[in-house]
């Protein structure tokens, strides 16, 4: 969640003295940690970038996607790597340009392109492969800390949008769920072995993950839905993840595919109600709602409105917190942004395990 990741990164700054640090030429500390989270990695005083900082942003028109990957691959990380144990540090093996090359497509310049020739302009084969990223994780060995696993990401397009020529009309392909994870796990099997082809990286466990995107246009970013720990140079097995992510509030209940999809729905259009009848002029109030395994996981709204004054914010966001506990599900980690059309004003949230929510303002001296 956006406040958990914020939290988190205060820590960072705040706990970076109880890290450890190593008696090598270079100072390294950890970050420190709140609860559930890695610890990262600080290397002479300054965080430790990914060498491949920026290229799935760059490859990402919906930054639901781009969200949606990278806390999905950490959350795959934690199934395989735990927090307890392990310290993450940004991908340090895989840099700008042999990302760039290996989201390409393959030509005779670029021979390591994932993605297959163009072919003919008027019916072009699909990028299939979107993003990728790299995860480290460290162990304290010594003074100084081990690589001692690999997470690979990787996004796989859902649909292909295309131009037959230059300036002319978009065209859409899509990609059937077969096709993206036999896509997926084609690609994954090329990334293992180059990477075991690397001296550093032969006796390391890697661990792959495959993502499907969402369309550009989605509301909700996609979801992982295999992954595969591999101690040699070819894929061993996959086990499946059944994660869905939806917007509510749905059309109608007619549309959600289970009871619990309705009881879901149901009671997060009574908690707009509530809020709507209670505050003029709302201009929208939405969710991002995930489950794992049919089970409702996470939730994230928000509430967009036009604030007059700090007493209008102060009292519409202390109605919200009695909303919610009155209409949202319990037991799920939970975040309310409550905004204007310029600029965030508040925050609800409930932690996971947590029974209470807790609010913060953001106000101006």
């Amino acid at each position: 969640m956006v406040l958990a990741a914020a939290i988190t990164m205060v820590a960072a700054v705040t706990l970076a003295g109880c890290g450890k640090k190593s008696s090598s030429s270079s100072s390294v500390t950890t970050t420190g940690s709140t609860s559930g989270n890695y610890q990262g990695v600080i290397e002479n005083g300054r965080y430790k970038t990914s060498k491949a900082r920026g290229v799935n942003t760059a490859q990402n028109a919906n930054v639901y996607n781009l969200k949606a990957f990278e806390s999905g691959l950490t959350n795959v990380s934690k199934l395989v790597f735990s927090t307890k144990s392990y310290i993450f540090q940004e991908g340090q093996y895989l840099s700008s340009s042999t990302l760039d090359n290996w989201l390409g497509r393959k030509t005779s310049s670029n021979p390591t392109g994932l993605n297959p020739a163009k072919g003919k302009s008027s019916d072009p084969n699909p990028e299939y492969i979107q993003q990728i990223e790299e995860q480290d994780y460290m162990q304290q060995s010594g003074n100084s800390l081990k690589l001692k696993g690999i997470v690979i990401g990787i996004g796989v397009n859902s649909e292909y949008t295309y131009q037959k020529t230059t300036d002319g009309p978009n065209y859409t392909k899509n990609i059937s769920n077969a096709e993206v994870q036999k896509q997926g796990k084609l690609a994954a099997a090329k990334i293992l072995k180059r990477l075991r082809a690397r001296k550093d990286l032969k006796n390391v466990p890697i661990v792959i993950a495959l993502f499907k995107q969402a369309s550009d246009d989605s509301l909700v970013g996609g979801n992982f839905f295999a992954y595969s720990k591999n101690n040699g140079s070819t894929i061993s097995s996959w086990k499946t993840l059944n994660y869905k992510a939806v917007v509510l509030p749905k059309a109608s209940d007619s549309t959600s595919s289970n009871s619990s999809d309705q009881s879901d729905n149901s009671n997060f259009t009574n908690f707009k109600t509530q809020i709507q009848s209670f505050f003029p002029n709302l201009s929208g109030v939405t969710a991002q709602a995930q489950y794992y395994n049919n089970s409702l996981s996470g939730m994230n709204i928000t509430v967009t409105t036009q604030f007059y004054s700090e007493t209008e914010i102060q009292s519409f966001t202390e109605y919200i917190v009695q909303a919610a506990k009155k209409y949202l599900p319990n037991g799920i980690p939970i975040e309310i942004k409550i905004q204007s059309s310029n600029s965030i004003q508040a925050v609800v949230y409930r932690n996971s395990g947590s029974s209470s929510y807790q609010s913060h303002i953001f106000s101006s001296y």
